[in-house]
């Protein structure tokens, strides 16, 4: 039997179809991508600082980079050397743990506030207290400066943040709405102004003028303890108790933008730096360094206890970046401040 040959034409693709598959596969292309981490250098530990006699709860550094102060459960907010660690001065007037510091970048002034529901503006010329913030009506656990205006902004346990006139003491407004305390404000000169993280489990961002919220962010399933406000970028990060507990926010809505996965312990601090170095401080004394971009952890490292500390005295409770982005200070809770810096290539 002769086989005969089908001349039926072969049913052509349509090009449109064909365009879509090759979109559909750009576009599957395109978001596997992966953004590639930047390079940052490793981290060490390079001072111990020991004087305070109780857990060392805040940290500040002054806009010149020379000195920066510390407050702790000893009631005292004392005053170090960066290049040396030595103590230049205590400053006595708490009547319970600084919880808050500030140094202001246009006046000699350094800012605390504390668990005696006090908020203090002390004059570095005269080393002493010139102002008092009356109106929270708890213990004071952050504060906050504005960067261009003469405005401080405190939080605490009265489930408030208050904005007050640096000069003139009197409250401008009571930021309410948390059902919980505000563990930590951050203000930022672009809206929104102002961002609370609270015990209640949301971060809401504040228009400072009216002093109302205009978002509430509902994502962290525990406690938000810590807020870090990037230096440069449009953008911070909040750390909470447990879950997903670090996540990163774009401003000025607060959409959600990733979370930092694999620190999994209650988180205490945040800090970034200009260079997206990204740090996260944990009560266990747990502590990681990010990439801030992609949300890649480059390197972790245990907060020693010192020698005369017990095992549960490793937590971390605050940080901050020096003014160069090239060292990292924590205060803990074995009475001791430690200082980081990157290691040189």
């Amino acid at each position: 039997m002769i086989a005969t040959i089908d001349k039926t034409p072969a049913p052509q693709q349509s090009t449109f179809s064909t365009s879509t598959k090759l979109s559909q596969a750009l576009t599957l292309h395109k978001t596997t991508r992966t953004v590639k981490p930047t390079y940052h250098s490793p981290w060490k530990l390079v001072r111990v600082i020991s004087g305070h006699l109780g857990w060392v709860r805040s940290v500040a550094v002054e806009p010149g980079n020379k000195w920066f102060a510390t407050g702790a459960g000893d009631r005292v907010i004392k005053i170090w050397d960066l290049a040396s660690g030595e103590l230049k001065l205590s400053l006595t007037g708490h009547i319970s743990t600084v919880r808050g510091l500030a140094v202001s970048p246009r006046h000699p002034y350094l800012f605390s506030c504390g668990e005696d529901k006090m908020v203090k503006c002390w004059d570095l010329e005269a080393n002493k207290v010139i102002r008092h913030y009356h109106g929270h009506l708890s213990g004071v656990y952050s504060l906050s400066l504005h960067p261009t205006l003469d405005i401080l902004v405190t939080a605490g346990r009265d489930a408030s943040a208050r904005v007050w006139d640096m000069r003139t003491k009197a409250q401008v407004h009571a930021l309410t709405g948390h059902t919980g305390t505000v563990a930590d404000v951050k203000c930022q000169e672009s809206d929104p102004q102002v961002i609370t993280g609270s015990m209640d489990s949301t971060i809401r961002l504040w228009d400072l003028a009216a002093g109302k919220t205009t978002v509430t962010l509902t994502h962290h399933k525990k406690s938000v303890r810590s807020l870090a406000v990037h230096p440069i970028e449009y953008s911070f990060a909040s750390g909470s108790a447990g879950g997903n507990n670090i996540k990163k926010w774009k401003c000025p809505e607060g959409s959600f933008v990733f979370n930092f996965s694999g620190h999994n312990a209650i988180i205490n601090t945040l800090s970034v730096n200009a260079e997206g170095v990204f740090f996260s401080g944990a009560d266990n004394g747990s502590l990681t360094f990010w990439d801030y971009n992609t949300g890649t952890p480059f390197q972790n490292l245990e907060d020693v206890p010192q020698p005369g500390s017990l095992e549960a005295e490793a937590g971390v409770f605050c940080s901050t970046f020096d003014q160069t982005g090239t060292r990292l200070i924590t205060g803990g809770a074995d009475k001791t401040i430690k200082i980081y810096a990157e290691q040189s290539q």
